[in-house]
C-alpha cells in the first residue's frame, strides 16, 4: 500500500496559494516580456498598449540633397564607427532603415527577419529603439564585448549560434563597407541576441510547462518597461557583460554546474577518456589486462587522485588524457595489471559519485557508467544547468534549505549552502512520479492518521475492494463520512464508484502499520504529497528506489523533524520519542516555515567538491535535452 499520491492536476489558482510562501524572486532583471500566450509560429504579439496609446516619433525630414549629412559610415574600410550618432544629429539612412525594420515589427503579422535570421524580441525592440529614437545602439566596443559574450555563452550550456553569432560575424567582418541597411541589421541582430541571452539566463531557454503540465513553479513577475529599461542601460552604459552576471542564477549549485562543465569540455578538447572492454567482473586483487585501462580512465576523471587527499580537502579536478596516461604509466605503477587497494579506492569513488552501488568492483553498472561517453556526460550538465535556471532565482543562498533529490533517491538538510545532513528516500514510481515543485515545511504531524488521496483510491484501493471486501479490515482502513463518522463498508455497493464520485472518505488510523509511519512533515501544495515516515523500511536498501505514489517516503525522518523545529530544549529526541508513545496525533508547528525544492537533478556536487552524476529514473534526460537543443520557442511563457 503506498501511502500518497498525486491527486488532480490543480488550477491555476491552486497552484498559486502556496507561492506566497517563497520570498520574490530576484528583482535586478526582469526580462522584456509581457504576460501574454504565445499566437503560435509565424504571428507576432499584439503591439502592447503602451506603444497604441505613444505614437512613435514622427521620422525627421530627409536632409536637401544638395548638403547631404556625413554619414557615420564613412570610415576606413574593415572598420566600424568607434562613437554612436548622438541623437540631435541629422538624419542619416541607418535610422530610417531601423524605423522601418521596427515598423515592420509592429504591425507585420508575419516572421520579421534580418540578416536572414528571425528576429525574437519582437515586443522589446520597438520599446528599446523608441527610447532611443531609432539611433543604433551598438558601436565597436559594444559589438565586441557582445560577440565576446557570444562565445562565452557555452560557459552556461548554451549555444552561441542561437544568438546570431555568425550573422554578427559576418557583418561585423565587413566593417566600413556595409551599406546602411546592412548596418541597421546588425544594430538590430545585436540587440535582439542580447535580450534573448538576458532572457534565457533569467527564464531558461525552454518552457518547462512545454515539457510537464503539472509544472507549478510560479512565472517570475515582471515589469515590461522596467525590463526594457534595463536592457537599454546595460547596453548605453557599456555594461553588456557586467549585466548579464546579474540575470545568472546566483547560486552555488549553479556556480558547481558552470565548473563541472567547464572540466569535462577540458577532457573532451584533449580527446576524452578511454573505453573500457566488456569482460568478466574486475575485482580487487585480480591481475587483468584492462586493469591500467581503468587506471588511465579513473586518472582523467579525477578520482585516482581524490583517494590521495585528506579529508575535507576538496575533490581534485579532472585531469586530462594525456596527463592521466603518465600518472598511470609503468614506470608510475610498478604492477600495472595489478587491480590494488589505491585503484580499489578510486572505483569506490567512482562509483559513491555515480550514485551506483559502492562495492569496489567493476560489475556491469559500474562498467556502464565508466563507458558513458564524455560529450553525453557535458549534455547532462548543460541540461541540468537549465534546470537550474528554471528555479534556482527563487532560492536563498543562505539559511535553511530541504532538497528533495529525486533522481538521487535522498532528501538533504542544507545550511549556509552546507549539507549538514542527509538520507535515502523513496520517490514515486515512473507512472506516479513525485511532482517536481517547490513549498515551504510549516508543521509536522506525530502519529498520523492517512486519508487515502484520489489516485490511490482510483487505482489501488477500490479495485481491491471490489474483488475482495475483507481487503479494508485487513489493512486497518475504515469508511467516514464527511463528517468523520464511520460508515460500515457492507451498506455501500463499491462497483458503483470511482475514485471521482465515491461520496466517503477511507482513512486509516495512527499506529504500526500506518503507511506513514510514526511522522509526517507537511508543507502547502496542490499535490497531496509530503515527506512521511514508512513502515517499508527494507525498501531503503534498493539502489533505485522508485516505489510510492509520489509522496517522498524518508529513512531516519525523526532526525529531519528535530532540525526543523530547531528546539533541542523543548523538542528533542527524547521528547519527539516520548509524545510518539502516546499514541495521540498531535500537530507542531514550525517556529519559521523551511523552504523545501523537490528537484529532479541529474548532475550535482558533493560537499568536497566531487561531480556527481545521477540515474534518470523517470527517463527525462533525453526530451529535455532535445527540447534545450532546438530553436527556442516562446511556449506558454511571457512573449518578448
Amino acid at each position: 500500500m503506498h501511502a500518497c499520491g498525486p491527486g488532480r492536476v490543480p488550477s491555476g489558482a491552486a497552484r498559486r496559494a502556496a507561492a506566497p510562501l517563497f520570498a520574490a524572486a530576484a528583482t535586478t532583471f526582469v526580462a522584456a516580456l509581457v504576460s501574454a500566450p504565445s499566437l503560435g509560429a509565424g504571428r507576432l504579439a499584439p503591439v502592447p498598449p503602451v506603444l497604441a496609446q505613444a505614437p512613435a516619433p514622427a521620422r525627421p525630414a530627409p536632409a536637401p540633397a544638395t548638403a547631404p549629412p556625413a554619414s557615420p559610415l564613412q570610415v576606413k574600410a574593415g572598420q566600424l564607427p568607434t562613437s554612436l550618432p548622438s541623437p540631435s544629429a541629422a538624419p542619416n539612412p541607418v535610422v530610417e532603415a531601423i524605423h522601418d525594420r521596427i515598423d515592420a515589427l509592429r504591425t507585420d503579422a508575419t516572421e520579421v527577419e534580418a540578416g536572414g535570421d528571425r528576429l525574437r524580441a519582437t515586443r522589446s525592440l520597438p520599446l528599446l529603439y523608441q527610447m532611443n529614437g531609432f539611433q543604433p545602439l551598438w558601436d565597436s566596443r559594444r559589438l565586441r564585448s557582445l560577440v565576446e559574450l557570444l562565445q562565452d555563452i557555452e560557459d552556461d550550456g548554451l549555444r552561441p549560434s542561437d544568438y546570431h553569432l555568425a550573422a554578427l560575424q559576418r557583418l561585423i567582418g565587413a566593417g566600413g563597407t556595409l551599406a546602411p541597411l546592412e548596418r541597421a541589421t546588425l544594430d538590430l541582430l545585436a540587440s535582439d541576441a542580447y535580450t534573448l541571452i538576458l532572457y534565457h539566463l533569467y527564464f531558461g531557454k525552454v518552457d518547462p510547462v512545454s515539457l510537464d503540465s503539472r509544472w507549478n513553479f510560479e512565472l517570475r513577475e515582471i515589469g515590461e518597461a522596467d525590463a526594457v529599461k534595463f536592457v537599454f542601460d546595460a547596453i548605453t552604459q557599456d555594461r553588456v557583460r557586467g549585466s548579464v552576471d546579474r540575470v545568472r542564477p546566483d547560486h552555488w549549485m549553479y556556480a558547481a554546474g558552470r565548473q563541472a562543465l567547464a572540466a569535462y569540455r577540458g577532457i573532451a578538447a584533449l580527446g576524452g577518456w578511454p573505453q573500457l572492454p566488456p569482460g568478466p567482473t574486475l575485482k580487487p586483487g585480480m591481475r587483468d589486462a584492462r586493469v591500467p585501462l581503468l587506471r588511465e580512465r579513473l586518472a582523467t576523471t579525477g578520482d585516482l587522485a581524490a583517494i590521495a587527499l585528506p579529508p575535507n580537502a576538496g575533490a581534485p579536478p579532472p585531469t586530462s588524457p594525456e596527463r592521466a596516461r603518465t600518472a598511470t604509466s609503468v614506470e608510475a605503477t610498478p604492477d600495472p595489471e595489478l587491480f590494488d587497494a589505491s585503484l580499489e579506492a578510486a572505483v569506490r569513488h567512482f562509483q559513491q559519485r555515480h550514485r551506483i552501488g559502492v562495492d569496489g568492483a567493476i560489475g556491469p553498472a559500474t562498467l556502464r557508467e565508466l563507458n558513458v561517453p564524455v560529450q553525453a556526460r557535458i549534455d547532462q550538465i548543460r541540461l541540468n544547468l537549465e534546470r537550474g535556471r528554471w528555479v534556482l532565482h527563487e532560492v536563498r543562498k543562505d539559511g535553511d534549505l530541504v532538497i528533495v533529490d529525486i533522481a538521487g533517491f535522498g532528501v538533504r538538510f542544507v545550511r549556509d549552502q552546507k549539507t549538514i545532513w542527509e538520507t535515502r528516500a523513496q520517490v514515486g514510481k515512473p507512472y506516479r512520479q513525485t511532482p517536481i515543485f517547490k513549498s515551504a515545511i510549516d508543521h509536522v504531524v506525530l502519529n498520523p492518521t492517512w486519508t487515502v488521496p484520489p489516485t490511490i483510491l482510483d487505482k489501488d484501493i477500490l479495485p481491491a475492494v471490489r474483488k475482495d471486501r475483507g481487503y479494508l479490515a485487513r489493512r486497518g482502513l475504515q469508511v467516514i463520512d464527511r463528517n468523520g463518522r464511520p460508515v460500515p463498508s457492507s451498506s455501500i455497493d463499491f462497483s458503483r464508484y470511482s475514485g471521482r464520485n465515491f461520496p466517503y472518505m477511507i482513512r486509516q488510523a495512527a499506529g504500526d502499520d500506518n503507511a506513514l509511519g510514526k511522522v509526517k512533515i507537511m508543507f502547502p501544495n496542490p499535490y497531496l504529497v509530503y515527506l512521511h515516515d514508512t513502515p517499508s523500511q527494507s525498501l531503503f536498501e534498493a539502489d533505485l528506489r522508485a516505489f510510492s505514489s509520489g509522496c517522498i517516503r524518508t529513512e531516519r525522518p525523526f532526525e529531519l523533524v528535530e532540525l526543523l523545529l530547531g528546539d533541542p530544549a523543548r523538542w528533542n529526541r527524547a521528547a519527539l520519542d516520548a509524545a510518539v508513545a502516546t499514541g495521540v496525533t498531535r500537530t507542531v508547528r514550525l517556529p519559521k516555515p523551511v523552504p523545501v525544492l523537490i528537484l529532479y537533478w541529474t548532475v550535482d556536487r558533493d560537499d568536497d567538491g566531487s561531480i556527481v552524476f545521477k540515474p534518470d529514473p523517470y527517463g527525462r534526460d533525453a526530451r529535455e535535452l532535445a527540447a534545450l537543443d532546438r530553436p527556442f520557442e516562446v511556449g506558454r511563457r511571457v512573449v518578448l
